[in-house]
């Protein structure tokens, strides 16, 4: 009697994965493993609120409506991009210049400028209209020669794009002239020096870096950021927050240069699970602190 009791469970289990398209192998496996979502909804189907059946549809339709919601968003965001890039084109280049050169006087005269000891930068590029950065860039490498002590020696990194999926590192320099121009004519850091000595990885220092003073396209006043679609940063700076919070460092402040058309109302740009919030934007009117961290700077 129990055989045919066992070869009837058998029947139904076996009957049971193929509905959810579970190979009969993967049964011997889930009947000698510890109790897990495959023994209790396949060997004991009888156990569970939910059948087989019904806990596959309910994964298949929670899954079609978070894809629904995605796609939802990237189409927000798309529609977004192409408003923004418009208003950028159409800025006149006196404003632009005006509040270039007002953003990074802030940023040169900020505590949390002066004091950091290392940070991560980008190389501003004027053909996609990112608020120049070469004035602050020269000003971490120049000459420490001189009787300047009103700010510390900065160790800076800046980011060199390795392929298409979304993959960037942010590599050590001291120097513009270790800049080389990408495909796209964007300078990056060259993987080596001079002396042909590989570069000094960010993601493999010893020490935090403070500070991260990021791109994009827009940002609003809750910290949400709209880059331009590849994902670089927002992969880049989870990876950094994953390693500072493993190491035990504190968290870097991410700092977002913004001219004044980038910057929309709370909440305005659509959010993914991946996206990482910006703690501060510096405009050509100021800093504008959103996250505590930021907040307690200034208070």
């Amino acid at each position: 009697m129990a055989i045919i009791w066992l070869t009837k469970r058998v029947r139904e289990w076996i009957v049971a994965a193929e509905r959810l398209m579970i190979h009969p192998r993967t049964l011997a496996t889930a009947a000698a493993s510890p109790p897990s979502f495959l023994t209790t909804r396949v060997l004991y189907p009888y156990s569970s609120r939910l059948n087989l059946r019904q806990t596959a549809i309910l994964k298949f339709t929670t899954m079609n409506t978070n894809n629904a919601q995605l796609d939802t968003i990237f189409k927000q965001k798309k529609i977004l991009r192409s408003k923004v890039r418009k208003d950028l084109k159409s800025m006149d280049p006196t404003l632009r210049s005006q509040e270039d050169d007002a953003i990074q006087s802030i940023i040169l005269e900020a505590p949390w400028f002066k004091s950091c000891k290392g940070l991560c930068a980008y190389i501003s590029c004027s053909a996609l209209r990112e608020v120049d950065t070469s004035k602050v860039l020269s000003e971490i490498l120049k000459n420490t020669d001189q009787d300047d002590h009103s700010q510390v020696s900065k160790k800076l990194y800046v980011p060199r794009v390795e392929d298409k999926n979304s993959h960037m590192r942010m590599l050590n320099i001291s120097s513009m002239n270790d800049l080389i121009a990408n495909s796209m004519d964007i300078l990056e850091p060259a993987p080596v020096d001079a002396e042909g000595n590989e570069r000094q990885d960010v993601m493999f220092a010893d020490e935090p870096v403070d500070l991260f003073l990021l791109p994009g396209l827009a940002f609003d006043k809750s910290g949400r950021r709209l880059g331009r679609g590849g994902g670089y940063y927002d992969t880049f700076l989870t990876k950094y927050e994953e390693l500072a919070k493993d190491r035990k460092w504190k968290r870097p402040l991410f700092v977002a240069l913004s001219y004044s058309q980038q910057i929309l109302d709370e909440n305005i740009i659509p959010m993914t699970p991946n996206d990482v919030l910006v703690d501060a934007l510096v405009s050509s009117s100021g800093v504008i602190p959103i996250s505590s961290a930021a907040q307690a700077m200034y208070s």
